[in-house]
């Protein structure tokens, strides 16, 4: 039976070699899901922006929500800053909410040909990149219009996905393999994401909680990426650069752990299938 090798550099090698295969699915995959609508690709910016109003409805009209204490803060500022932390958690639903399903939908993959299946977490993470980049778009083009020109330090905010990705691939390939076995995983992981959602400071400032419940919030792992985006994009904030070092050494972690996972169990897929 052949073997997978489970090694660091397979990780980036079987994305670099199969760099043209991924594009041209992530192209597929992303004109595939708008085809037959007559806005088509255009709902990719419509969703964000409709959502992003309606949050902003309920919590700064509805709730009375404020990210600062005084009582000159903006809706437009409650947007902006609500829509930089959305931004990061919808591209960690979008992957992660996914990825049980990723070998059960291509089963073809499996059975039938010689095919990378270690690339569909890459795909699907390419997906929500691209969805990223038209909100991170769209929020640009809000604040211009808003308050001005972004601070430089927004030019910063690959530095903080980067690591982010990784982290989110890393749970991918783990959730793809444990898909494949445990039918229900797809269930349990879209009852997480939705308690996720509340339980990360999005809708609210890290701050706003007690100092103990603060430490607590900050071991959940989406913390860290959406203060910080929020810090480069909105404020002109440097990173926290023991934030961002600790992010990049766990992100890296379960990256190599995820994908470890996913190797070894592979070889079990197509007898389960």
């Amino acid at each position: 039976m052949r073997s997978f090798s489970v090694s660091p550099l397979e990780m980036l090698a079987g994305f670099w070699l199969n760099r043209g295969l991924v594009r041209n699915l992530i192209h597929r995959e992303v004109v595939g899901r708008y085809k037959g609508s007559m806005l088509g690709i255009f709902w990719s910016l419509i969703t964000p922006v409709f959502m992003l109003l309606v949050y902003t409805f309920v919590f700064s009209v509805v709730f009375k929500a404020r990210w600062g204490s005084g009582d000159g803060d903006s809706k437009a500022e409650f947007a902006l800053v609500l829509f930089a932390g959305l931004m990061v958690f919808n591209l960690f639903a979008e992957c992660v909410t996914r990825a049980p399903n990723l070998i059960l939908a291509n089963v073809n993959y499996v059975k039938k040909v010689v095919f990378p299946l270690e690339i569909l977490p890459w795909v699907a993470m390419g997906s929500a990149l691209f969805h990223f980049s038209i909100s991170f778009g769209v929020w640009l083009a809000a604040y211009v219009l808003l308050v001005g020109v972004p601070h430089w330090e927004v030019l910063l905010c690959p530095l903080i996905i980067a690591p982010f990705v990784m982290f989110v691939m890393g749970l991918s390939w783990a959730l793809a393999s444990l898909g494949v076995f445990l039918r229900d995983v797809g269930q349990l992981i879209g009852v997480v994401v939705q308690v996720l959602m509340f339980l990360t400071p999005i809708f609210y400032p890290a701050s706003a909680l007690p100092e103990r419940f603060q430490t607590v919030m900050f071991l959940n792992p989406l913390t860290p990426p959406i203060e910080m985006m929020r810090d480069v994009m909105y404020w002109g904030r440097l990173p926290n650069l023991q934030l961002w070092g600790g992010g990049m050494l766990t992100s890296l972690a379960v990256a190599m752990l995820g994908f470890a996972w996913f190797q070894k169990t592979r070889k079990g897929f197509a007898d389960v299938l």
